[in-house]
């Protein structure tokens, strides 16, 4: 079905047709109409102390405002990340802020954490009957100066705490300025501190713990990698998600819509993204999980992520230009390369 419906999707301008994507997917969801094709087959692993029925998931993103979470749990997703959410209500960047490179197999957004705010979030999630594992991304509002970056964050924890699986921390998209600083050095152990702090004490009032996971970019050096990854460790958090967009150009330079700002992800990022995972594997020694996000267009690309030292994998541009078949083809493959 996908398949006959992506031509007139890309005629479409991306914002346009990911929106009307996203109410197809909602509405299906609603009716009950998303499990008619062949769904993946059950393929269990453990990571954060959750029992996920399938390591492919839905990366944040697609659905900022958990507008379609039954929808995209009936095709086969073995874990929905939902957001990036802020405490308040944010328009986003001007558009056009989304650009397809189909010759790459890649797009460029800056959209700028544009969301309805954690609030109409929180209704969105309450009204959905799925009972998997769900994950919330939690963000910065823009008009919230760098400098208190963690009162935003702290909102964001509480508010989804009692409503998420597992939530993770943004600190790694290029279009919210100054957004990116938070990776490194005083800024990132601050927040840290604060963020297993506050988890602590959420976790004694709501009688559960919620595993919280940092979601990192790919344009990190080697030693900024580690770096990262001992802070993070250190201070007591439960995944690394690598990665995010980047804002290099390798592999897509002289294409229409290059030059736009903003992050580049899908096929390109691919082996930045990977490299990254494992660099993160390699330091971390099984000691802390990682969930591997990045140009995952291909059953054989989400075992690379899986051999390269990552638990679990993320779709988000791969399954806008493969669609649904590609979460069975991811499943099929990891279970494939099995020992």
């Amino acid at each position: 079905m996908y398949d006959a419906l992506r031509p007139l999707l890309f005629k479409m301008s991306p914002e346009g047709s990911h929106d009307l994507a996203l109410d197809l997917i909602g509405a299906a969801g609603r009716l009950g109409l998303t499990g008619l094709g062949r769904r993946p087959g059950r393929l269990p692993v453990q990571v954060m102390g959750l029992e996920f029925p399938n390591p492919v998931g839905l990366a944040a993103g697609l659905d900022k405002n958990g507008a379609a979470i039954d929808g995209f749990a009936g095709l086969g997703f073995g874990f929905i990340e939902i957001g990036t959410v802020t405490p308040r209500p944010q328009p986003g960047n001007p558009k056009p802020r989304l650009f397809r490179l189909e010759q790459a197999d890649a797009i460029i957004n800056r959209m700028g954490f544009n969301n309805a705010g954690v609030d109409a979030l929180i209704e969105r999630v309450k009204a959905a009957r799925f009972q998997g594992v769900l994950g919330i991304n939690i963000g910065k509002n823009a008009s919230t100066p760098v400098e208190r970056a963690v009162d935003d964050y702290l909102i964001g924890l509480e508010r989804v705490y009692a409503h998420a699986s597992y939530i993770t921390v943004n600190v790694s998209s290029p279009n919210t300025p100054g957004l990116r600083s938070l990776q490194f050095g005083d800024a990132l152990k601050s927040l840290l501190e604060a963020l297993r702090q506050r988890q602590e004490d959420l976790a004694v009032r709501h009688g559960r713990r919620v595993p919280i996971a940092i979601k990192i970019a790919p344009d990190l050096t080697d030693a900024e990698i580690v770096l990262t990854a001992q802070a993070i460790r250190d201070a007591g958090m439960d995944a690394i998600i690598a990665t995010n967009t980047t804002l290099g150009r390798e592999g897509v330079e002289n294409l229409p819509y290059a030059a736009e700002a903003g992050g580049l992800s899908g096929a390109p990022v691919r082996e930045k993204s990977t490299h990254v995972v494992r660099v993160l594997a390699a330091e971390l020694g099984g000691r802390l999980p990682i969930i591997a996000a990045g140009g995952i267009l291909s059953g054989e690309d989400a075992a690379e992520k899986i051999a390269a030292g990552a638990s679990l994998v993320q779709l988000y541009s791969g399954f806008i230009y493969r669609g649904p078949a590609l979460i069975r083809e991811a499943v099929d493959a990891i279970a494939a390369a099995r020992p």
